[in-house]
């Protein structure tokens, strides 16, 4: 459920999930960077059961792109 993953994108950048959408990214988001973006890559596949690729990490440009990543490995979002 996408409700999730914002979840999971707010607590991990310490800002309100009301402030998360698609085009959230870390061009408008300060706390995300490098460091973070791996916290994240950690909780979403910890969450869900998953494991990403490398290129799929390294792809992601903003929130749009993690829902993709997660639609690949099977994961329902129900839009």
């Amino acid at each position: 459920m996408s409700k999730e993953v914002y979840g999971i994108v707010a607590k991990v950048f310490s800002i309100s999930e009301s402030d998360v959408n698609d085009s959230s990214s870390p061009e408008n988001i300060e706390s995300w960077d490098s460091f973070n973006g791996l916290i994240l890559v950690d909780e979403l596949e910890s969450h869900y059961n998953i494991k990403f690729t490398i290129s799929e990490i390294t792809n992601v440009k903003n929130v749009a792109d993690i829902k993709k990543h997660l639609k690949n490995h099977n994961v329902e979002l129900n839009e």
